[in-house]
């Protein structure tokens, strides 16, 4: 059988579309006569990122469950039993052989309707604490791919597979030269942050770097700090001889090259993505996320001794601290380099595919 149909959902957020979007294109690679519709949220990013990656998408009226008071919470109950329908004549139309779920509630009608007629799911669980939409869905699940250790606290044991996060295939391979990197960026050959926001840019953080500007100067500290698209405007006059502020790094792989140590949120693919790297982390979480995820996926690296944290109450009293511990203390930079190194999963993608093959027998 050669003419797979293959539903991938997922949204709301890039920690849930990317890893829709690896999968997809690994999928694609080795079906190249299969079928691929993908299914978010109607009016999110991924209804603009996943047609650019060449798959056909159809969104749901649907939306996550906020706490505060609002008139969302009114139409919440409208929305979700309005997807759901969408979501059943999706399923009814596409018939696919099997349906992937990367997380975030835009997954979440198209696997509930999926287990009710009978179609196999697997869930894709990118973080160290499970989201509520995969959760809920998983007693019904063939295979609950996951990136980190112990989630049988959430999963049922026997249907976890550890795969890890699936990451940008040009990190994989080697990374460019350092030297040659820094002065792609117009910088020394001498000790270079990175700091990472992710694209939007955090606000905390990029307060936190314009503050230290002297600081890092004294340090012999080059930066090359991606401060967001939000926050460009109002940061770019920082830039210097030996700064480069960029709202968005387009060759990433040169990036991570040319630093020497990252200050970065610990978002799942985010913190993937730097255990191939194999670069000294500090890791802010944002507090700003449900769940409190990002912290708990920090702590899960940082346990290991393999990178170190600060929330953004600590900032205040230790970053100072922190930060000359790792300028000054080459050992520590070269033991938390080593050690997250040690936990990476580069052929994540890879995995997530051979378990889904393994469900459909091939």
């Amino acid at each position: 059988m050669s003419n797979y149909k293959f539903i991938i959902s997922g949204g709301g957020t890039g920690g849930h579309i990317y890893p829709a979007i690896a999968i997809g294109k690994e999928l694609q690679a080795q079906f190249p006569d299969a079928e691929f519709l993908f299914v978010g949220a109607k009016n999110k990013m991924e209804m603009q990122k996943v047609p650019k990656a060449g798959f056909k998408i159809k969104g749901l009226w649907i939306a996550g469950l906020q706490r505060r008071l609002g008139f969302h919470l009114l139409t919440f109950p409208i929305k979700l039993i309005w997807s759901l329908v969408q979501a059943s004549f999706i399923l009814m139309r596409y018939k696919p052989t099997l349906v992937i779920g990367t997380g975030g509630y835009a997954s979440g009608p198209i696997l509930k309707m999926a287990g009710l007629f009978g179609y196999p799911y697997l869930i894709q669980e990118q973080n160290s604490y499970a989201g509520k939409t995969n959760v809920l869905l998983a007693k019904k699940a063939k295979r609950i791919c996951v990136a980190y250790e112990h989630m049988e606290r959430y999963f049922p044991a026997d249907q976890i597979a550890f795969t890890g996060n699936p990451v940008r295939e040009d990190l994989i391979d080697s990374l460019p030269d350092s030297s040659t990197s820094k002065k792609a960026f117009g910088l020394e050959d001498q000790l270079t942050l990175l700091v990472l926001g992710g694209s939007l840019g955090a606000r905390r953080i990029n307060q936190l770097i314009a503050s230290h500007i002297d600081f890092f100067r004294d340090k012999n500290v080059q930066l090359i700090w991606q401060c967001g698209s939000l926050y460009i405007e109002e940061y770019q006059a920082f830039e210097q001889n030996g700064v480069r502020v960029l709202d968005f790094i387009e060759q990433m792989p040169k990036a991570f090259a040319a630093a020497d140590l990252i200050i970065s949120r610990s978002g799942a693919s985010t913190v993937s993505e730097l255990a191939l790297v194999g670069k000294p982390v500090l890791f802010i979480p944002s507090p700003n996320v449900a769940e409190d995820h990002q912290t708990k996926n920090a702590k899960s690296i940082v346990d290991h001794k393999a990178a170190l944290m600060l929330s953004e109450k600590e900032l205040e009293a230790s970053f100072k601290s922190e930060m000359t511990k790792l300028i000054e203390d080459e050992t520590l930079r070269n033991s938390l380099g080593a050690n997250i190194k040690e936990l990476a999963k580069p052929h994540a993608t890879k995995s997530i595919v051979e378990e889904l093959k393994n469900l459909l027998n091939i």
